[in-house]
């Protein structure tokens, strides 16, 4: 093994492992993790990662990336949230997300985007001149699926980062 070869090696550890971090930040670690992979593979001609393992990880990226942004629909759905209100947590997740991301860098992408969830399915329910106790519950099963896509999410990128880094060794 060359000495450039241990260094994009390092290099694509480093990455990986960076990507996966990202990821708890609502951060886009899983299709970095894919390109840095994508680019590794194909700088090495397909021998030690394969395009069948780069198509497995785009899977996996599609597969996570559906599950975070959906999960806070479904759940809040599964709450008794009308569709405005399932759409309104979606919404609400996403800007919490950012908003409390600058004032609070390291957990508040995670409370925003939760926060953010419950507050939006919340409107989303009270605009509808339902009661406050539902609009509440509702709020709470979209921040729950908020989170259980968030969770998902960072698996994913944790699967993925390991597929990577096995391969390259195998």
């Amino acid at each position: 093994m060359a000495g450039i070869e241990v260094i994009l090696i390092v290099l694509l550890i480093v990455i990986c492992l960076g990507a996966a971090l990202l990821t708890v930040f609502q951060l886009p670690g899983t299709w970095l993790l894919l390109a840095a992979t994508a680019g590794y593979a194909w700088y090495d001609g397909w021998e030690r990662i394969g395009w069948k393992t780069v198509a497995v990880l785009a899977g996996i990226a599609v597969l996570a990336e559906a599950a975070e942004s959906l999960a806070a629909i479904w759940f809040a759905r599964k709450g008794g949230a009308s569709h405005r209100a399932a759409w309104y947590g979606f919404a609400g997740g996403l800007a919490g997300a950012f908003l409390l991301t600058i004032p609070i860098p390291i957990i508040g992408t995670l409370i925003g985007a939760a926060v953010g969830c419950f507050a939006g399915a919340m409107v989303g329910e009270l605009s509808l001149d339902r009661d406050p106790a539902t609009g509440a519950k509702v709020g709470f099963y979209a921040a729950l699926g908020r989170i259980l896509g968030t969770t998902i999410k960072i698996a994913a990128a944790v699967i993925m980062a390991g597929l990577t880094i096995v391969s390259v060794f195998w």
